[in-house]
């Protein structure tokens, strides 16, 4: 049995791409051919245990980026590319198409629509943010904005990824998007999403018909877990503090940076807020109570910073399912988030505590709740939730029993 993936990015530092290569992993275990559809021209050929298939190269990616930018094309450029990647579809002859992205400056989802939609092939889309029933951004809560429940029009986020500079086609970007995906047979396509919340929006969407299946991502649970600390207090001088931990791959409003600078000011002097992914421009905005870190030097690292924390805050006002919150649990340690999107799902109140949105007081006061019970008070059943709920294996298998199921014929009653 073959599988093709496809995503832009292979990189194991990337969510989707990480995630990508796990079930390409899981699924050559139990005896599939594994390939990979990527963006050449965004991911040079990365270490993979799946046969590799590159998708145009830095010309077509550059030509896709200034038809975005200027145009707001995104999707509707790399004509050639994805002509050709149709080719090597048809010789690799898969029998599943499982696509995670396809928004990313490398293919025209016209073009491919029209081929998957007449090809025969059970399609599975996993869902990793919003950006294929949308006009244009790829979310929509920090915007407030529900005009993709309609028609989207005059969008408020031009200048979000995918940033168009000059004209808003979010309308015709809407219209084109729901011709070409509600092509596919509804027997055909499976839309996967990483959490119930995204589920229920999805079906308000013009996707509403469509087959949907929950599966929320999995971790490492070997890599994040719990660890001594001593040695990752002493480098960032954290001996004797509380410490509240934030992590982010990119820093931004949306992901709460502004709270976390807000909340040092109503920090005690045995409390201390460090941050995972600062870059170094940022650094300047950021007071003494809050230590930064551009980036751990490796995942052990990252993982001994989640063990060390007193507690994780995630003050994110958009999101899916957040992976961030599911090591901070699996390294024992509990989550305060806002009740934001998908980021509430994996916190019970025995791994953290759900705050209403904007209300930092609220954050700090349920992290000071937290620490006056003691990390001992959660330790252990956060460790046990994410042994139960977060392992990548479980969550990974759900795809091959999901592959497995779409290819058994069916027998009429």
């Amino acid at each position: 049995m073959k599988l093709l993936q496809i995503n832009p990015v292979i990189r194991q530092n990337t969510s989707t791409g990480r995630i990508m290569q796990e079930i390409a992993e899981l699924a050559i275990q139990h005896g599939w051919e594994c390939y990979i559809a990527y963006s050449k021209g965004r991911d040079g050929m990365k270490p993979c245990k799946a046969k590799t298939v590159p998708v145009g190269n830095r010309w077509s990616t550059a030509w896709h980026g200034v038809m975005t930018r200027l145009l707001d094309r995104h999707g509707l450029a790399s004509n050639n590319a994805t002509r050709r990647f149709i080719k090597e579809i048809e010789q690799i002859q898969p029998d599943i198409i499982h696509i995670h992205n396809i928004h990313g400056y490398f293919l025209n989802y016209k073009i491919l629509f029209d081929y998957l939609s007449k090809a025969g092939i059970p399609v599975i889309w996993t869902v990793h943010d919003c950006w294929l029933y949308t006009g244009h951004c790829y979310h929509y809560a920090y915007a407030h904005c529900d005009r993709w429940k309609t028609v989207c029009h005059n969008c408020p986020q031009q200048r979000a990824f995918p940033t168009s500079y000059v004209v808003d086609r979010s309308r015709k970007n809407f219209r084109d998007k729901q011709q070409a995906f509600t092509s596919m047979p509804k027997d055909k396509l499976t839309l996967i999403t990483v959490s119930e919340w995204m589920k229920k929006e999805m079906q308000q969407s013009f996707l509403k018909d469509y087959n949907y299946q929950v599966i929320h991502n999995g971790i490492d649970t070997d890599t994040f877990n719990i660890y001594d600390t001593e040695d990752i207090k002493k480098r960032y001088n954290l001996k004797g503090k509380h410490i509240i931990l934030g992590v982010a791959n990119i820093w931004s409003e949306e992901k709460g940076l502004n709270d976390f600078i807000r909340m040092a000011s109503m920090l005690n002097e045995e409390e201390i807020i460090v941050l995972v992914g600062i870059k170094e421009e940022e650094k300047m905005l950021l007071p003494n109570s809050i230590i930064p870190i551009a980036r751990t030097e490796n995942v052990h690292q990252l993982a001994e910073l989640y063990a060390a924390a007193d507690v994780f805050i995630n003050p994110t006002w958009q999101d899916n399912f957040p992976t961030v919150n599911l090591e901070a649990i699996a390294c024992g340690t509990p989550v305060v988030t806002y009740q934001t999107g998908g980021s509430v799902e994996a916190i019970t109140p025995e791994t953290g505590v759900v705050v209403e949105q904007g209300n930092i007081p609220g954050l700090l006061h349920a992290a000071r709740t937290i620490m006056e019970k003691g990390k001992g008070h959660y330790q252990t059943s956060c460790r046990r939730y994410a042994l139960t709920h977060f392992r990548k294996e479980e969550r990974y298998m759900e795809y091959l029993r999901l592959y497995e199921q779409l290819l058994t014929p069916k027998t009429k009653p």
